[in-house]
């Protein structure tokens, strides 16, 4: 049985000519594109090409990876411009016959090669108030656990598929052509974060103070990037940021909202009063040294 998966893995890597590959090469202080040439073999994905790379040619090509899966997100690339997981783009997919470029993510400061600095990302991440769930009912006491509607739940599950990718991050123009808005801009998968606990039907923390004056929701205009490029094909913009904008809307400008919370003495939490639940307390991120964002324009591309 062994021999003959061994035998159909040989007979699917038959050669189907040459693939030329204009990989980025450097670090912090600059780089340039190289030309790599090797055989095509049917079946791969561009990670597969990149690892023959390392294998034969270039032995210090550094670039991140752990599953392979598209499950683990560290493989993100540019490839031939746009956003992607190296794992899951297929050689096939890809014009045949011409230069495939990879390069790194373009919105992040270059470590070396294709890997990027995106502890950003993390700093965003440290900043959102964390679930603040109710506290439970008697029958639930009783219980052991909290009950909830399958119905109440499916908003949330969605946004609990990210892998962290950051591809949406990449895409997104007021990050990646703005170096600025890092100080005052989440980012789409921070805003599908902040949705996912918005939307739970437990938490009872009201992030949309933070949302409209520290994290720059209303800095969205909704172009869609960042779901076109997601792996796990979340609706960012339809199921995350545009609801997002709608509460925030009604929480400072629904004069219906504002009368229905002054009749019922609900009052909304302020920013302070949500940046304390978040795990880390403090300023927006710290905004990357500009001098080592972004790389330069591939030749021809």
């Amino acid at each position: 049985m062994a021999d003959e998966i061994v035998r159909q893995y040989v007979d699917s890597a038959s050669t189907t000519g040459n693939v030329t590959m204009n990989v980025w090469r450097g670090d912090a202080g600059g780089g340039s594109f190289v030309e790599y040439e090797l055989e095509a073999k049917e079946g791969e994905v561009v990670l597969d090409v990149i690892h023959r790379m390392q294998a034969t040619q270039a032995p210090d090509l550094a670039c991140r990876w752990n599953c392979k899966a598209g499950k683990c997100g560290s493989c993100s690339a540019e490839i031939n411009g746009k956003p992607a997981l190296m794992c899951m783009t297929r050689m096939e997919t890809l014009p045949a016959g011409e230069p495939i470029t990879v390069a790194p993510l373009k919105a992040f400061p270059i470590i070396r090669d294709l890997v990027t600095d995106v502890s950003y990302n993390y700093e965003v991440a440290k900043r959102i108030p964390s679930f603040n769930p109710r506290p439970k009912t008697t029958d639930e006491l009783k219980a052991g656990g909290y009950r909830m509607a399958q119905i109440d739940v499916e908003r949330s599950q969605e946004f609990r598929k990210c892998i962290e990718c950051f591809l949406c991050q990449d895409v997104c123009h007021v990050i990646r052509d703005h170096e600025e808005n890092k100080t005052t801009f989440a980012g789409p998968r921070f805003f599908a974060r902040s949705a996912e606990l918005e939307m739970h039907p437990l938490d009872v923390t009201d992030r949309r103070a933070i949302l409209r004056e520290e994290q720059g929701l209303g800095m969205c205009n909704i172009t869609k990037c960042c779901t076109e490029v997601c792996p796990e094909h979340i609706k960012i913009t339809d199921n995350a940021i545009i609801p997002l904008k709608e509460r925030v809307v009604d929480a400072s400008y629904d004069p219906v909202a504002w009368l229905g919370r002054k009749i019922l003495r609900r009052t909304k939490a302020s920013v302070a009063e949500a940046r304390a639940t978040s795990p880390v307390n403090g300023p927006p991120a710290v905004q990357p040294d500009a001098a080592v964002r972004g790389i330069p324009t591939a030749v021809g591309g």
